[in-house]
C-alpha cells in the first residue's frame, strides 16, 4: 500500500452556520460547567447559530436556558433548546387528538409541552388516557411506572394505547458520576408489559430535524458524548458529528464504534473545536496521526508511537481499526491503545 492522507477541514467548525450541542456529558455534568465547555461555545457563537439538543426531559426549555446563562453561556434563550418533549409533541399529535388525556410519567418539563400541546395531564390509569408519555425525572418511581403498566396493558394492535418514550439513553452523566438514564425506567415498563414504546429523542431522527429547521442550518455539526444515541443519531439525519470524551463514551467505545455510530471528529475536550484537526495518514500496515501511530499485523494491534497528545493515539487507532471493516473482537488491542487519560464526570 502507498501514501494515503486523509485531508480533513483545517477546524472542525469550518464551513459550519450552526452549532449544535448536547448538553449532559458535553457542556456539564450535574449542575457544573464541564472544564472549557462554556468558553469554546462561546467562541464558536461568535459567528455562527448556537443551539442545544437534549434528551433529558425533566426541565423546561426555558429553565434549560437560564441554567446555561448561569454557566456563563450569556445569549442562552428558551428557543435555542430542542428537548426530546418537543420532539414527542410531534409524534403524539399523529396519534392523538389534542384536548385528550394524555398519561405523563416524568417531570415539569414534560408536563408543561404536554400541556402546552393542547393535551390534559394525568398521573392515574384510571382516568382512561389516550396515551402515555414517558420521560426521565429524578423523582419517577416505582408508583409511576406501575401507573404506566396499567394503562398499556393492552399491545396497541389489539386496541391499547400509543407509548412515546421521550428518550432510551441507559444512563445519565451527574456530578457524582453516572447514574440509570430514561432507558433504564423505559426498559421496567418494557419488562412489565411486553411491549416497545416510540421514540422521539436521540437517535431518532424527530429531535435532529427540529432543531436544523428552528435554526434554518444549511451545514449544522452536532456534538455529543455518546456514540449509540448522539453520534448514530447525527449521522441517520445526515449531520456531520463531534464525539468529545467529556461524559459518558471512552476510548475503548470508539475503537469498537460500528460504521452507524462514528463520529466525523473526535475530541478530548472542546477547546478543540477551535484546533487544527489533523490528518489522517497510512502508509503501508501504519495508520498515523500527526505523532502518534499504530499498525495492524492480522489480528493484532500494535501501538508503533504514543505520540505527544493522546486523543491522537485514539483517532490513529479508530482510524486503523474502523478502515479494516471488522469488528472490535477480531483483534489483540493494547491497553495502551485504550488508555482514558481524558475527563469524564
Amino acid at each position: 500500500m502507498g501514501l494515503f492522507s486523509k485531508r480533513a477541514p483545517r477546524t472542525p467548525l469550518d464551513g459550519v452556520d450552526a452549532v449544535l450541542a448536547d448538553l449532559d456529558g458535553v457542556v456539564y455534568a450535574g449542575p457544573g460547567a464541564l472544564p472549557y465547555a462554556v468558553d469554546s461555545l462561546n467562541a464558536a457563537a461568535v459567528s455562527r447559530r448556537l443551539g442545544y439538543i437534549t434528551n433529558n426531559a425533566s426541565r423546561r426549555d426555558a429553565v434549560v436556558a437560564e441554567h446555561l446563562r448561569e454557566l456563563g453561556l450569556d445569549s442562552t434563550r428558551a428557543e435555542d433548546v430542542v428537548t426530546s418533549p418537543q420532539a414527542a409533541m410531534r409524534l403524539l399529535r399523529d396519534r392523538v387528538a389534542p384536548g385528550s388525556t394524555i398519561l405523563v410519567v416524568g417531570g415539569d418539563g414534560l408536563v408543561f409541552e404536554v400541556e402546552k400541546a393542547g393535551y390534559v395531564v394525568t398521573r392515574s390509569a384510571e382516568d382512561a388516557p389516550a396515551a402515555v408519555v414517558q420521560g426521565f425525572a429524578p423523582q419517577v418511581g416505582w408508583e409511576q411506572l406501575a401507573e404506566a403498566a396499567y394503562a398499556l396493558a393492552t399491545p396497541e394492535d389489539a386496541g391499547g394505547i400509543p407509548w412515546i418514550a421521550t428518550n432510551t439513553d441507559w444512563t445519565i452523566p451527574q456530578a457524582r458520576g453516572i447514574a440509570p438514564g430514561n432507558g433504564t425506567l423505559v426498559s421496567a415498563v418494557h419488562t412489565a408489559v411486553g411491549r416497545l414504546a416510540v421514540v422521539a429523542g436521540k437517535p431518532e431522527r424527530p429531535i435532529f430535524d427540529e432543531a436544523v429547521a428552528r435554526f434554518a442550518a444549511h451545514k449544522a455539526l452536532f456534538i455529543g458524548d455518546r456514540l449509540d444515541t448522539d453520534i448514530a443519531g447525527a449521522q441517520a439525519a445526515g449531520l456531520d458529528s463531534v464525539l468529545v470524551l467529556t461524559g459518558i463514551d471512552r476510548p475503548k467505545h470508539v475503537l469498537a464504534a460500528p460504521p452507524t455510530a462514528r463520529p466525523t471528529f473526535i475530541l478530548g475536550d472542546l477547546r478543540e473545536l477551535h484546533e487544527e484537526y489533523p490528518e489522517t495518514v497510512v502508509q503501508g500496515e501504519v495508520t498515523s496521526v500527526r505523532d502518534a501511530a499504530v499498525r495492524i499485523d492480522g489480528a493484532d494491534i500494535h501501538v508503533v508511537s504514543e505520540g505527544s497528545r493522546p486523543i491522537d493515539l485514539v483517532r490513529a487507532g479508530a482510524a486503523a481499526i474502523w478502515a479494516t471493516g471488522r469488528a472490535i473482537y477480531g483483534f489483540r488491542v493494547p491497553e495502551r491503545l485504550y488508555a482514558d487519560p481524558f475527563h469524564r464526570p
